[in-house]
């Protein structure tokens, strides 16, 4: 929780025996940052394949967006389905992406930004993703989708035969 005085707050952001007790176990291997422009853009569904595999803890710096988990663990008693929730500045909550999860998120306002952190670092060849717009996915999205990258686009719908990763 923020400290608050005259000049503003202090909170703590990343705590490794904090994180340890929610499931984020590992080193923070990769940080990254974004900013989206616009209300309605959609970022994801973003995963790493075996061995790659990462879990995340993403928070909002700047403006407010939904952010989505799909378990696409093989054989998990939720595999396919998806939680949602809102973070921005003011809640200053964060969300942990456990292994095995694709994440997305789409911005509720005008210039949001991003941080992740990742207990993996970005690894090309084990890149994938699921479409925003999987019907089999079918996740709300709170408003309209405005943009959507030209790779997000291009991730297939999950076919019948997906069985989801192992870990």
């Amino acid at each position: 929780m923020p400290i608050k005085d005259q000049r503003g707050f202090f909170c703590r952001f990343f705590c490794a025996e904090e994180s340890k007790e929610v499931g984020f176990n590992k080193c923070v291997a990769q940080i990254n940052h974004s900013h989206t422009l616009r209300k309605g853009a959609v970022r994801g569904l973003h995963f790493q394949y075996p061995p790659h595999v990462e879990a995340k803890i993403v928070s909002c710096l700047r403006g407010e967006v939904f952010d989505v988990a799909v378990d696409i663990r093989k054989g998990s008693p939720t595999f396919l389905r998806w939680h949602g929730e809102i973070l921005s500045l003011d809640n200053r909550k964060n969300l942990l992406i456990p292994e095995g999860f694709a994440h997305g998120f789409q911005a509720l306002t005008e210039n949001c930004e991003m941080i992740y952190l990742h207990s993996e670092p970005f690894h090309a060849q084990a890149e994938g993703g699921l479409h925003v717009n999987d019907p089999s996915l079918g996740i709300v999205w709170p408003v309209e989708l405005t943009e959507i990258s030209e790779r997000d686009c291009t991730h297939p719908f999950i076919s019948q035969n997906f069985e989801g990763i192992t870990l």
